[in-house]
């Protein structure tokens, strides 16, 4: 029986996904983006994270299924979900058995077609309706130098999810100096537009909400001297990227 460690849980998310939604955050995330939000996520054995099984989990979000309307449903955030892909099958797969609507928020960054992962991928496709999904950066390098990770394999989750037909949300964070840049958001548009599973896109503007989080973790934050992107760069961004 697989577990998942869960870092914690919304009852009545209406931000991750259509509808109002049970959202579950798991623990651990390989990448560290310098924007993150949720830092506390990034240790995949932290103490303060709890162990489940799928059977408990989707016992849990169903007290809460009369709730959710026709649209809503289970989404699972994290950290990073896909790094806990037999956890997240078997909770899918669970969620279908009862008529949910699942829903995955994903960095792609565990993406791989080499099995037995991408078989592992393909099952839970099977049972996951849509993802949200980050285009942190489309420039390879800059994309490393913002989260420690090249993007080629996320980029080639998303020519796969296009493959396959998965519908996908789109967010991308709008940091001043890093992304807020007309000409990669020329080229995040030019991608966007090589795809047909696009059912919207989203700019998120950046923001430094979570620095009491670092400081009380003990963890520098490299973007606290940063401010938000004004409100003409955000039209600005959602303009060319038709958000």
């Amino acid at each position: 029986m697989t577990t998942g460690r869960i870092n914690k849980c919304e009852t009545f998310g209406s931000v991750d996904g259509p509808g109002i939604r049970f959202v579950f955050f798991v623990q651990g995330c390989p990448m560290r983006c310098l924007f993150c939000h949720n830092p506390e996520t990034w240790n995949f054995n932290d103490s303060t994270s709890s162990e489940m099984t799928a059977q408990e989990a989707i016992k849990m979000a169903l007290r809460y299924k009369p709730y959710w309307g026709k649209d809503g449903g289970i989404t699972v955030s994290g950290g990073e979900p896909l790094a806990q892909i037999d956890f997240l099958i078997e909770l899918f797969e669970l969620a279908k058995q009862n008529g949910v609507n699942t829903c995955i928020d994903t960095s792609g960054v565990n993406f791989v077609r080499n099995d037995p992962y991408f078989g592992k991928f393909k099952r839970l496709m099977d049972v996951t309706d849509l993802l949200l999904v980050d285009i942190k950066h489309i420039d390879p390098a800059e994309h490393k130098k913002l989260t420690g990770h090249g993007n080629e394999n996320i980029i080639d989750m998303f020519r796969y999810l296009d493959e396959i037909g998965k519908p996908i949300w789109i967010r991308h964070v709008l940091v001043p100096g890093i992304s807020d840049n007309d000409e990669y958001l020329a080229k995040t548009r030019e991608f966007i537009a090589t795809l047909h599973n696009v059912e919207k896109v989203e700019v998120l503007p950046y923001h430094a909400l979570a620095l009491a989080k670092y400081q009380e973790l003990g963890i520098d934050y490299a973007l606290k001297d940063v401010k938000s992107p004004s409100p003409e760069r955000i039209a600005n961004a959602k303009k060319i990227l038709g958000a």
